[in-house]
């Protein structure tokens, strides 16, 4: 990753949290740090770190895009109560992802996106986010 001082400071604060924030919501934890910091800037520095591979931009149907950190393989829910994302572990889809793989090859299949909807965990306990 080209390092520039914006771009690092964007990178940590992405890393430093679970959310899968939008580019608003990365700008708004990047100005705690760096007041001076534009919009533009956040907008820009995301684009190139997914685009290098640095992070995930999560293009998640009819809302927002989203961004993670978290470059481990694994999928997400959209919460249908608050909107939010959350991470669901390969190991917790595995027999679905297996069945998946094999789809490969066939028809010229070379890979796949997964999204779940749903209720996430604090919803479901009734906690705040």
């Amino acid at each position: 990753m080209n390092k520039t001082v914006q771009r690092t400071v964007i990178f940590e604060e992405l890393h430093g949290v679970k959310i899968h924030p939008t580019a608003d919501e990365v700008y708004a934890m990047a100005r705690k740090r760096m007041p001076n910091i534009s919009i533009a800037t956040v907008y820009r520095n995301l684009e190139t770190m997914a685009t290098n591979g640095d992070i995930l931009r999560l293009d998640i149907a009819g809302k927002r895009r989203r961004y993670d950190a978290d470059l481990s393989k694994h999928y997400h829910l959209r919460c249908r109560s608050c909107g939010g994302v959350s991470d669901i572990s390969q190991a917790a889809i595995s027999q679905v992802t297996q069945k998946l793989e094999k789809l490969k090859g066939v028809s010229g299949i070379e890979g796949y996106s997964l999204e779940f909807r749903g209720i996430c965990e604090h919803c479901q306990n009734g906690e705040v986010k």
